[in-house]
């Protein structure tokens, strides 16, 4: 992915909140006929954590877990090795000229992206699937549900394992696109987060990141600037990006009945 300089992450901690925040990800891969694409949710693999990856992204190193539904020929075409792209997509919107409050301007999108390069490697058994599909569960509802304890239903989840496919992911190189209007002087910055803060939802995601990364509001060094926060905000990602791609993946057990 291109990045131009102003849009790097300037600390590790950037690209691994969009991880945690917005696990819902788009496996790319090349098939025999074409690429493939999936979405479908990802976690980091509990004995390597975020915190243990190195580069620029902080996930370098990391290794992640995903599954999908085995009937999908995505899954098929992962035995066949080869590297993969894992593209997480963070909160976007639209900025209108006006918010410039100048001449000479244009309209552009605002969005956050983080893209993982590796080789999706399948688990071979049902035990191992069963235990990323419970590592799952357990991470999103406490990051993004309510709680649920699974216990219950562990039964329900061993008789329809068989129909998802687990893979590991060691990511080897990444890279994260944060467009947040840093071309922009810091007071037009603040003002554009402003504006997105009293929008819709979707748009205060956009304005939250702005200020929770200290590129909007009083730098965090000035008297009364908050504090920048590279930790992960427990919101629901967006709509997936439009791309011609396969199902989504989305259910925890693979989607099988």
């Amino acid at each position: 992915m291109f990045v131009p300089p102003s849009y790097h992450p300037e600390s590790p901690g950037w690209a691994r909140r969009v991880v945690t925040a917005f696990p819902l990800a788009l496996l790319i891969t090349q098939g025999e006929h074409g690429p493939f694409a999936t979405h479908l949710p990802v976690i980091p693999a509990e004995e390597s954590g975020l915190e243990h990856g190195t580069g620029p992204c902080g996930l370098v190193g990391v290794k992640l877990l995903g599954h999908m539904n085995r009937a999908n020929p995505h899954w098929a075409a992962l035995a066949a090795g080869g590297p993969g792209i894992l593209v997480f997509t963070g909160p976007d919107a639209y900025i209108s000229p006006p918010v410039y409050q100048a001449r000479d301007v244009a309209p552009t999108w605002n969005f956050v992206a983080v893209h993982v390069h590796g080789t999706p490697e399948p688990l071979g058994t049902a035990e191992e699937t069963l235990r990323v599909v419970e590592a799952t569960v357990t991470a999103y509802e406490r990051e993004h549900g309510t709680g649920w304890d699974m216990t219950d239903e562990l039964h329900y989840f061993s008789r329809i394992v068989g129909g998802a496919g687990a893979f590991s992911f060691q990511v080897t190189a990444a890279e994260g696109m944060f467009k947040l209007s840093q071309d922009k002087p810091r007071p037009v910055r603040t003002a554009i987060a402003d504006v997105l803060a009293a929008g819709s939802e979707r748009t205060r995601q956009v304005a939250d990141t702005m200020r929770d990364l200290g590129v909007a509001g009083p730098p965090p060094d000035a008297p009364g600037g908050a504090a920048r926060s590279d930790a992960p905000r427990p919101v629901r990602s967006a709509d997936p990006p439009a791309a011609r791609t396969t199902a989504p993946d989305t259910d925890p057990t693979g989607g099988q009945p």
